[in-house]
């Protein structure tokens, strides 16, 4: 559906209501638009992205990995 912005002030609830129901809501503004979508849809669109946890728990196995530092000694400089 296509609101114009004035309506969609008045009747937000309603608005809100139709993108949870129906999906997107248009509202418009002159020759600008935005739309009102449920989180449910946002994320299909966007894609879901893991969270902090999530993100390290999925990481590459790096138990092998050497961290040590490098003990050789610097190279000599003439100042």
């Amino acid at each position: 559906m296509v609101w114009r912005l004035a309506d969609a002030k008045n009747r937000f609830d309603e608005a809100v209501r139709r993108a949870l129901s129906e999906g997107p809501q248009r509202i418009q503004r002159r020759e600008d638009a935005v739309y009102v979508l449920s989180e449910r849809e946002y994320e299909r669109l966007s894609g879901r992205k893991p969270d902090f946890i999530e993100f390290l728990l999925d990481a590459p196995d790096m138990s092998g990995l050497d961290l040590e530092r490098d003990r050789t000694p610097l190279r000599e400089l003439d100042l």
